[in-house]
């Protein structure tokens, strides 16, 4: 019986970037960038990471067979970023892949990719169409089923546990356990100033009050009346 070891030269090197633009437009980089941000807050504090046009390297010994997902979602791994994601090393494939496509991307996208990603066992693969270049409702996502991918009729990403949508130029997700959104980092802003100017107008209401306060206290001291003594 003859045992054969695979020998991996440990001099490989796997870069973490080949020069290209992050997205081809504003409006697919914004959409990247918001998802990403939208889905590592959500995710913060488990056992998950969420990466953004990082190398997948998905074969050892192997460095040009890669690809750069504009959004994966990996869990049971250390949170935290990385230059790129190593299957092997990480011991985890994506379980959810955003790409943000257009009319230049499509054939890449539809095939290649999908075909890739089916074949990594990735479990769901979503498309979003900013723009509605080629995809009319803007919005498709796949979900592994045996060993294919079937279109997803009912909008929800099971391993996020969340519900996608089509808000726009950007994608909305909404917990399905409280319905609530996950809002953007604009409407965190937004939010944020909103309860601000809450708290100053009720700040201000109160030294109202006070000052009120203040006035009547002074007026029964004058008629002689100590405002100590009402019930």
């Amino acid at each position: 019986m003859t045992t054969t070891i695979k020998i991996v030269n440990p001099n490989i090197e796997y870069p973490s970037s080949d020069g290209e633009p992050l997205a081809e437009s504003y409006l697919h980089l914004y959409a990247i960038l918001t998802t990403l941000e939208v889905i590592k807050q959500y995710l913060a504090g488990r056992q998950a990471t969420v990466l953004a046009d990082q190398f997948l390297y998905y074969a050892q010994g192997f460095p040009k067979l890669r690809v750069a997902p504009d959004v994966m979602v990996i869990f049971d791994v250390p949170p935290g970023g990385r230059d790129s994601y190593k299957v092997w090393e990480e011991g985890q494939v994506p379980q959810v892949v955003f790409e943000m496509t257009s009319q230049g991307t499509q054939k890449q996208d539809q095939e290649q990719k999908k075909n890739l990603y089916e074949q990594l066992g990735i479990l769901e693969y979503w498309l979003f169409d900013p723009k509605g270049e080629w995809i009319e409702e803007k919005l498709r996502g796949y979900r592994l089923e045996g060993e294919t991918y079937q279109l997803i009729a009912d909008g929800i990403s099971q391993p996020l546990g969340l519900r996608v949508a089509v808000e726009g130029e950007l994608l909305g997700f909404y917990r399905l356990d409280t319905g609530d959104k996950l809002l953007t980092p604009t409407e965190l802003a937004e939010q944020l100033q909103q309860e601000r100017q809450r708290a100053e107008q009720e700040r201000q209401r109160a030294e109202q009050e006070r000052q009120r306060a203040d006035k009547l206290a002074e007026y029964l001291r004058s008629q002689g009346v100590d405002p100590d003594n009402l019930s």
